[in-house]
């Protein structure tokens, strides 16, 4: 496992950003309102953070520990990630470039140009976008801030982890949605096997359930509802030796499930999720994880940046 991502820099992490993010909030439901047998769940909203996303806490990391030049910063993303870096850069007066593939949702492109960052499309899938942003950064000077493979991202992610520890003491299983893995990286890096945690993914874009099946980081496919946020090419080397010492094991759930979970989270507690927020919850609602009877269980609703819920 990586020597960076300790426990006790992640909590020196925290209370460097603390005044950056926000707190948010955890909603315990009950089970048996989603069809399922009665049993209390918590859901930590992470859906709140600021930019609609768990990564602004990566984001304002490496903007407060690392020099950031006249050139700014850049960024490649499928949406998330930008919108973080662009709303950090503009709290603290930073230049920054967001490089996003063609697949990003129109509700993060918007998010990222309201943030005044410059936003450019950098081919169709987020490894093409990373390549383009790489050459600006060669090219311009700019401090590159990669979304997930970054000792700064994952220590800033890995404060959500002492967030829900500090909100949830209690809880013995957390669920928890993948895509390059700097948030999971994070978050087990920080419980260090005190809580089980489980990945879950899309059936589409296996990066983890694959890089745990070969015994290291392989390319995967980059498909299906979450693709803008659950795809790269594969998980990254600094959290990869992380999750195999302290993730249980790897979930996979079909974009139906991935539907169905955002459709139950506003129909039911009224929760706005994108479809990578979406999916951890979804292992849980359709069966495809089975908690047993004495498992107290929580669920990271970690994005909110879509336009699926439409105002009159």
């Amino acid at each position: 496992m990586s020597l960076e991502i300790t426990h006790e820099r992640i909590a020196g992490i925290e209370r460097l950003i603390r005044p950056h993010i926000r707190h948010t909030p955890v909603l315990r439901v009950d089970m048996a309102d989603f069809g399922l047998a009665a049993r209390p769940v918590d859901l930590k909203l992470e859906c709140l953070q600021h930019s609609g996303s768990f990564k602004a806490r990566g984001a304002f990391t490496n903007l407060l520990t690392r020099p950031v030049p006249d050139a700014g910063v850049v960024a490649a993303s499928g949406g998330n990630h930008g919108a973080a870096v662009a709303y950090a850069a503009m709290r603290l007066g930073v230049r920054a470039a967001i490089f996003v593939p063609g697949v990003t949702s129109p509700a993060k492109a918007e998010r990222i140009r309201g943030y005044g960052a410059n936003l450019v499309i950098g081919g169709e899938r987020y490894a093409d976008a990373l390549a383009a942003s790489e050459r600006y950064a060669k090219e311009s000077g700019a401090l590159a801030i990669h979304a997930f493979d970054q000792p700064e991202t994952l220590l800033g992610q890995g404060t959500l982890g002492a967030e829900i520890e500090a909100d949830l003491p209690e809880i013995t299983t957390l669920l928890v949605a993948v895509g390059g893995g700097g948030l999971i990286g994070g978050i087990a890096a920080w419980f260090r096997g005190r809580v089980k945690i489980v990945a879950v993914e899309p059936e589409g874009s296996p990066t983890l359930h694959l890089a745990l099946a070969a015994g290291e980081p392989v390319d995967a496919p980059a498909e299906g509802i979450a693709a803008d946020s659950l795809a790269p090419k594969r998980v990254g080397e600094l959290m990869f030796p992380i999750a195999q010492a302290f993730v249980e094991r790897s979930i996979l759930v079909s974009d139906d499930d991935i539907r169905a979970a955002q459709h139950a989270l506003w129909d039911k507690v009224r929760i706005v999720a994108e479809p990578g927020g979406a999916a951890a919850l979804a292992a849980l609602l359709s069966g495809r994880y089975a908690p047993g009877p004495d498992e107290r269980m929580a669920v990271l609703v970690c994005g909110a940046n879509t336009t699926a819920v439409k105002f009159d």
